[in-house]
């Protein structure tokens, strides 16, 4: 069975029609060679194990139901060694980091651990003992770093979505080169338990995912504190919803004429992403980003380094077998700071975060090509500490700010992948998938080296024909949700995951179990909200509005593109008293966010 395409929305229609996970995880481990650098551990009898298990019951419930995903080899899995690259640091875990609970919990499919930069030291993917992870769509060029192994599991569409981790851009540059979607979430959202640190107070898990929607998914399955993660962020399940709204008049910030520093490709995929907004409406205003630079300088030649060897500096001085030079000049590069230069560091820090802030009062996102360039192998060989450093100029800065951010590729210049990054301020994350999910669409659609498109109405199912009828669904009737039997049962086929137009708002309805929500078209304050659309036979159709409870029922919708389809509204008379969910911008992110009783 060759491989299929692997998007959530895809697999979803897939399973729907005959499709097992089993046969999902032979034709990926069919497609991993024995000898590939990419894996540094393939689960092959675990995820089989796992695929058996997974119980046709629960595909309406578990939102990762059968979803294959690899985990960057700095993460923990119960019973798995984890090695940071480094062979002398390998240990086998005796349970897993939470994150990786979370997903499996929710029925994702672990394929295997991938390689990375040693110890999450570089932004190249070069610097590993087990080789080189190929950069599917440029061979001899770097795959970027330090989470390589991530993002060309996900390029090659051996995964849905991959675990990284990013501290100074190891979860966006990687993206950039291979032609993926890097969520890079708000520090502290997704606990680091469990996580070999690079530098504590600045590492985030990321998610490497073939679209926008894939990415967040996976995010609201992962955000949230648990208890045992001293950094993580009480308010970070905030952040953990589908893809958001973006503003009529998006406020852009965009570096100045002299902090544009980018070759000509990736000059070209910036410029074409900012006229995209342009057609959007977004209004634009010149920053300059010399004290952001000047922030990031600290990440490796200021305090910030000492954390890398807090981390893992004792291993480092003690010579265990398997370390690359480079990665231990880095680190024990903190031995010589002292408190004196971390009290200095973090003055100088707060400066430049109280002018963040104020940036963020003018603007909504900052847009910056996600890399000035693309090095080659040979380029690296001959520059290995400048090529690397170059990389993370528009990158570096962003934890050490407490800033969100997304990179989506932007097209191809010259047969390479290009890419831009969209950043904003702490839990700014719907934002930037929303408007990361429209660039992408626009600007290219393919995902990673793969021939796969991103899904759309046309590509998820069949369309509809005369004898079958669209459905809105807005609730309790989507995938994996407890009344979605109602509409397989009855022939029902997922078209499209979408959202409506701005006109509506959606409530909590009293009364309900299992809860439900009205969503009423509203004359102005609308919002867009996450549906889907089904198709049901004609005959099956009329069975299912009778079934319907008062005050809901079928009226027309309007989407997000303009076009129209009978769906779920509720009568306005029962929203007296009813909690407005609008703000979640949907009824599975309200779920998510514990707003629903």
């Amino acid at each position: 069975m060759p491989l299929p395409d692997l998007q959530r929305a895809a697999l979803a229609h897939a399973y729907g029609t005959g499709l097992t996970p089993t046969a999902v995880v032979e034709a990926i481990l069919a497609a991993i060679p024995a000898e590939d650098p990419t894996f540094l551990l393939v689960t092959a009898e675990r995820a089989r194990a796992a695929a058996a298990a997974l119980d046709p019951a629960d595909r309406e419930r578990l939102p990762l139901w059968g979803v294959p995903f690899a985990v960057k080899d700095n993460i923990d899995v119960a019973g798995l060694v984890t090695t940071a690259a480094c062979p002398g640091f390998a240990r086998v875990a005796a349970t897993s980091a939470t994150v990786v609970e979370r997903l499996e919990a929710a029925g994702a499919l672990l394929i295997g651990k991938t390689n990375l930069d040693q110890f999450a030291t570089g932004l190249v993917g070069t610097r590993s003992p087990y080789g080189v992870p190929v950069n599917p769509l440029a061979p001899d060029r770097v795959p970027g770093g330090s989470s390589s192994g991530s993002a060309v599991a996900v390029a090659r569409g051996l995964v849905t979505f991959a675990l990284g981790t990013d501290t100074a851009g190891s979860g966006r540059v990687p993206a950039g080169f291979t032609n993926i979607v890097g969520l890079k979430p708000t520090r502290g959202v997704i606990p680091t338990t469990g996580v070999v640190p690079a530098c504590r107070s600045l590492d985030c898990v990321s998610v490497f995912a073939g679209s926008v929607a894939d990415a967040t998914a996976v995010l609201a399955v992962a955000a949230g504190p648990d208890g045992a993660d001293a950094m993580a962020r009480v308010d970070g399940k905030a952040v953990a919803v589908p893809v958001g709204v973006a503003p009529p008049a998006l406020r852009v910030a965009v570096p100045a004429e002299a902090d544009l520093a980018a070759a000509p490709a990736w000059r070209a995929g910036f410029e074409a992403a900012r006229e995209a907004l342009a057609a959007d409406g977004a209004h634009f205003v010149d920053v300059g980003l010399q004290p952001f630079f000047d922030a990031a300088a600290m990440l490796y030649s200021g305090p910030w380094v000492a954390e890398r060897t807090a981390a893992v500096g004792e291993v480092i001085a003690a010579g265990v077998p398997g370390l690359d030079p480079v990665v231990s000049t880095i680190i024990r590069g903190g031995e010589r700071m002292s408190a004196v230069d971390a009290f200095a560091g973090q003055y100088r820090l707060a400066e430049v975060a109280a002018a963040a802030r104020a940036l963020w009062r003018q603007v909504d996102v900052l847009l910056v090509p996600t890399v000035p360039g693309h090095p080659t192998l040979a380029d690296l060989a001959a520059e290995p500490i400048a090529a690397n450093s170059a990389l993370g100029r528009y990158t570096n800065f962003v934890n050490l700010l407490d800033m969100a951010a997304l990179a989506v590729p932007a097209g191809f210049r010259d047969d390479l992948p290009v890419g831009v990054t969209l950043i904003g301020p702490a839990l700014a994350d719907p934002l930037l998938a929303a408007v990361g999910e429209r660039l992408h669409r626009r600007l290219s659609p393919q995902i990673g080296a793969t021939q796969a498109q991103l899904v759309s109405p046309a590509s998820i199912g069949p369309t509809t024909s005369p004898d079958r009828i669209p459905v809105v669904v807005v609730g309790a009737h989507l995938s994996g949700l407890p009344l979605n039997p109602q509409l397989t049962s009855a022939g029902g086929r997922l078209l499209a995951v979408t959202h409506t137009a701005a006109i509506y708002r959606l409530y909590a309805l009293a009364g309900f179990t299992p809860p439900r929500p009205g969503m009423v078209r509203v004359s102005e304050d609308g919002v867009a909200l996450a549906v889907e659309v089904w198709d049901l036979p004609a005959e099956a159709f009329g069975r299912f509005v009778a079934g319907i409870p008062a005050p809901l029922g079928i009226g027309t919708v309007t989407l997000a593109d303009g076009s129209t389809a009978p769906g779920f509204l509720c009568e306005p008379v029962a929203l007296a008293g009813a909690r407005d969910l609008s703000s979640f911008g949907g009824w599975r992110a309200a779920m998510a966010a514990g707003a629903v009783g």
